[in-house]
């Protein structure tokens, strides 16, 4: 009797353990998209555009009524990665170097990688391309996408895979979402034992105004209903474009959320959606003032929703102000992981919040900038950046200073942007000293584009927005093109040239050098092709068209570690240009 009440028992304990679900770390999602205003979904009450899917993560989530990011791209993306005011991490631009991100920053893909998570970035990174500046040397394990502020084709461009030159497959949205949910897949926490962190950081609906047909023709013939509170000012094609974009980004959300119920991953995954700033257009955006670049409301306030079923009670709207600066300390308490490594933060755990522990919640101040341009914002007004104070319960547009009726809080206001201009805005030098790093001993690959590099003599840019330019009109032995360089290791480089370059002109010679290292190439092969961009652009451009550019071996270069000027010449022309110019790619050997 004792034996069958043993074994009774015995067979207990086996089955309740073989059926108890291991608790495990939550897996994370976040989904930045760009250039996507708060007004360009149909949650935030705009007739003129459907985002269903969104919208379910909002009204499963949790909405944060009042979510600031900054003005422009590259901070805000310096921001959610490191819990910091971009300042501080000397983000000052968003091309030609200044969007690179301090190699002394931690960021949140380190702090979960650390903590045993996968982590994989794909999309636009936009916060430094050459290693140790490069995502896969910042915490990500994998890599797809492009490093640039903004990338001139969406359809099969060329992109790269954790340093090295590919080409994409279809329109870049959906092909980016292949990647995650291929990740997602191969990083089930249930076949690989940990969890996962993903990062989508979507690229629309930044210009150049590109989207497949199928999103396009819905909106082509389309009356807008809600236009922007200046409606003069918009430019309606240009709107019509970015909602159709906004949608195929929706579309994409949803084939995220589907493979995440598919995988029975919603109960411990942690999702989150928002944009890097303010709509790129004059469009409606709830009568707020101002638009990307702006460090008013309008250009500075984005959506946000998180969503965590199962975890985190749905249906709520959290009032309290907050911001990029609070994604990592908030999702690193929600995953209950030390983040003591990193810097101090300027940001928050929001957790309270999620969980209505807001009892006592400290007041706190927001403060967002851009080129001299500081706006500081409370729970109840913002100081605007020409030090006007603008009640933002009643006054969303901004259209009425009320210093003089609260002095009080005028002051207050004031005295946190002085002190943030002194103690923040002033950490940044007043010339960028850093160079352009080659070859890392830990990565194989250095991408050199022409975006870094600096033009002499007859050699023109191909656009004044330098991110995904190429250098034309090279028709002198005498130009060059050179970078403020630092190879920071010895070693030796297989260098290749992507370049164009018609028939009559093959034979142009090219070197390369670095201090007293030299190597010389010659152009064997035509490629002549032609300008593209324009046939899949829904509003005219102002960035640059591309080209299909193809890599020549330019030859195997010894460095030696030091820094110096990294020098491209063409000392033979034989036709009338030697070529145009996209980039270098050294391959440590």
């Amino acid at each position: 009797m004792y034996k069958i009440i043993f074994i009774s028992i015995l067979s207990l304990i086996i089955f309740s353990c073989t059926n108890k679900k291991i608790e495990t770390k939550p897996n994370i999602v976040v989904i930045l998209s760009d250039d996507q205003g708060w007004g360009d979904l149909s949650i935030s009450g705009n007739t003129n555009i459907s985002t269903p899917n969104i919208d379910k993560l909002a009204e499963t989530g949790v909405i944060f009524d009042n979510f600031y990011v900054c003005a422009v791209c590259s901070p805000t993306r310096a921001e959610l990665l490191t819990g910091r005011y971009h300042s501080r991490g000397g983000v000052y631009s968003t091309s030609s170097g200044g969007e690179r991100l301090d190699l002394d920053e931690t960021t949140i893909a380190e702090v979960f990688k650390n903590a045993g998570y996968a982590t994989a970035a794909y999309g636009k990174w936009h916060n430094g391309m050459q290693p140790p500046y490069h995502p896969n040397a910042r915490g990500f394990d994998d890599f797809y996408g492009f490093c640039s502020g903004h990338w001139g084709n969406y359809f099969s461009p060329m992109l790269e895979h954790n340093g090295e030159i590919v080409k994409g497959n279809g329109f870049i949205i959906d092909d980016l979402t292949d990647h995650g949910i291929d990740f997602i897949e191969k990083n089930n926490p249930e076949k690989s034992g940990k969890p996962f962190f993903l990062y989508l950081p979507f690229n629309t609906p930044h210009a150049p105004m590109q989207v497949p047909e199928k999103w396009w023709n819905k909106f082509k013939d389309k009356k807008l209903e809600m236009r922007n509170r200046k409606p003069l000012l918009e430019n309606i094609e240009f709107t019509k474009a970015a909602l159709a974009m906004c949608e195929n980004i929706d579309w994409n959300v949803g084939r995220i959320t589907a493979k995440i119920e598919e995988l029975h991953l919603t109960e411990n995954t942690i999702i989150i959606y928002l944009s890097d700033n303010g709509p790129n257009s004059w469009r409606w955006n709830g009568g707020m003032k101002g638009r990307k670049g702006s460090t008013d409301e309008g250009g500075v306030r984005s959506p946000m929703f998180l969503n965590w079923k199962g975890k985190i009670a749905g249906g709520q709207n959290v009032t309290q102000i907050a911001g990029a600066i609070d994604l990592l300390p908030t999702l690193a308490d929600l995953a209950g992981i030390n983040k003591s490594n990193t810097k101090p933060l300027d940001g928050v755990s929001l957790k309270p919040l999620l969980f209505n522990e807001n009892a006592k919640w400290k007041e706190r101040f927001i403060l967002n900038s851009w080129k001299q341009k500081v706006s500081v914002r409370s729970q109840e007004f913002r100081l605007g950046a020409k030090n006007q104070l603008f009640d933002m319960d009643k006054d969303h547009g901004q259209t009425k200073d009320v210093s003089t009726d609260f002095p009080a809080m005028y002051s207050k206001l004031l005295d946190a942007k002085n002190k943030f201009e002194k103690e923040v805005i002033a950490e940044l030098p007043e010339t960028d000293k850093r160079t352009f790093p080659i070859g890392d001993p830990n990565f194989n690959f250095t991408q050199i584009p022409a975006r870094d590099g600096i033009a002499h003599g007859n050699i023109k840019r191909s656009n004044h927005f330098p991110n995904c330019t190429f250098f034309t009109n090279w028709i002198s032995t005498t130009d060059s093109i050179t970078w403020n360089a630092e190879v920071l290791a010895d070693g030796d480089f297989e260098v290749e040239v992507y370049y164009t370059c018609p028939a009559e002109d093959i034979g142009t010679v090219l070197q390369l050098s670095f201090n007293n290292a030299k190597i010389t190439g010659k152009i064997t092969t035509e490629n002549n092709p032609p300008l593209k961009g324009m046939e899949n652009d829904r509003y005219l451009r102002t960035e640059s068209y591309v080209k299909d550019f193809i890599p020549t071996k330019l030859g195997t270069i010894h460095l030696k570690k030091g820094t110096g000027t990294l020098t491209l010449t063409a000392p033979e022309i034989p036709g009338k240009q030697a070529i145009d110019f996209r980039l270098l790619m050294f391959k440590r050997i």
